[in-house]
């Protein structure tokens, strides 16, 4: 699906009815699928369909199903668009602020347009791509909200923001061309992060979508910045304008839960303590790290990595705490012994401050005679050398604290 002609005949009663055919195709069945219909159809349209069942299938981790298997995608717009979780989030913030319409530049195939709709909220979507164009207003019209989305395809750069209560940017982080990477400088973003900021700052309100390894220097004074993890996985920054300037917080979701900075002071550095915490990768990246040590009454094994050890264990939602029960200089023959005395089968892996690659030492340090017991190993470094932490997850009672 990568042309304008292609995508129009899928919305042809024909092109339909090619999409009902195929919508739970899997990929062994294509090529007799396929055979099949181009008896009776064109084969560019057969083509087009099987390949908009296959990214429908794909999308439905980031809209769910129900909404996936009646909008439209391109391989990018699958990619890049914000998954529902985030985007409706993002469009409650809004609604609380009052806002009532946004024009949403760069709007991609509309994912943050459909939540914005959702919440009673009107929008332009404005983006320079036809196809893109296209497909926004297919889902808009898929999902019976074209009442609430006007599509514009134009150059964001030139569409006059004024009359809209609030402007939303989410502006291309990857490069030209099929397969083009991520773009991390700010400025080669399309449009440019100073032009995303400009537009902001002469809206009532504005979020701009960035990515979350950010510098926070990069961060204007002005600007409210938020990182956002869904199920654990960092998603995204944004920066709000209109809002508290110079707040940083991280949210969680599903919740959601808001954690925001106070200012603390980088958490003292101690020795390994009973529980390890291991902060939301939201938190980290917001620095907040010293929020969630105060929190569970802990400081950092190491100046440089950001897990916090107490010899407390208290109920958090901003990281998950694991029991340590041993700690050994790195070493994989050590660890291997260790893993086959206590009959360890099931290996976890994480790491902060290592090179080594999880899935290398868990081929290396599991035992072949796999026992029935699991354990986490932590590679990283405390006081400066190479560690393993050995542990297993605990689970504190909501609300309370032991030791």
């Amino acid at each position: 699906m990568n042309d304008l002609a292609s995508f129009s005949s899928l919305l042809s009663a024909e092109g339909q009815a090619l999409l009902d055919d195929v919508r739970d195709i899997t990929p062994g069945q294509e090529l007799a699928v396929a055979t099949r219909l181009r008896r009776d159809h064109p084969a560019d349209l057969v083509s087009a369909a099987i390949a908009q069942a296959r990214l429908r299938q794909r999308a439905a981790a980031k809209f769910g199903e129900a909404d996936a298997r009646r909008m439209y995608f391109t391989a990018n717009g699958v990619e890049q668009a914000t998954r529902t979780s985030v985007a409706t989030h993002r469009a409650q913030e809004f609604k609380a602020l009052g806002v009532r319409s946004v024009a949403d530049l760069c709007c991609g195939i509309g994912g943050d347009a459909i939540a914005l709709a959702r919440a009673g909220i009107s929008v332009l979507a404005v983006d320079r791509d036809p196809l893109t164009c296209e497909v926004a207003r297919a889902n808009a019209q898929a999902l019976g909200l074209d009442g609430l989305i006007e599509v514009r395809e134009a150059d964001v750069t030139e569409v006059d923001t004024e009359p809209y209560d609030a402007v939303f940017v989410d502006p291309a982080r990857r490069g030209g061309g099929k397969g083009g990477g991520r773009i991390f400088d700010p400025e080669a973003y399309s449009p440019p992060l100073s032009w995303a900021v400009g537009a902001a700052l002469g809206a009532r309100h504005a979020a701009l979508k960035i990515a979350p390894g950010i510098p926070h220097e990069a961060i204007p004074d002005a600007a409210d910045a938020e990182w956002i993890s869904d199920g654990g996985d960092v998603k995204e920054a944004v920066l709000w304008f209109g809002t508290e300037p110079g707040r940083m917080r991280a949210t969680l979701l599903p919740g959601p839960r808001a954690l925001t900075g106070r200012g603390l002071p980088d958490p003292e550095v101690r020795s390994v303590g009973r529980y390890l915490y291991e902060p939301d990768g939201a938190v980290i990246r917001a620095h907040l790290v010293a929020d969630v040590a105060e929190e569970v009454a802990g400081g950092l094994i190491d100046e440089t990595i950001a897990y916090v050890t107490s010899d407390t264990l208290r109920a958090t939602p901003y990281a998950t705490a694991y029991e340590i029960t041993d700690r050994l200089p790195f070493n994989v023959k050590k660890l291997k012994a260790l893993l086959r005395e206590r009959e360890v089968g099931i290996l976890t892996v994480k790491k902060r401050g290592s090179a080594v690659e999880p899935e290398e030492l868990r081929r290396k340090a599991l035992p072949k005679r796999h026992g029935p017991n699991a354990v986490t190993v932590f590679l990283t470094r405390v006081a400066g050398a190479p560690t393993m932490l050995l542990g297993s997850p605990a689970h504190p009672a909501t609300g309370g604290a032991g030791s």
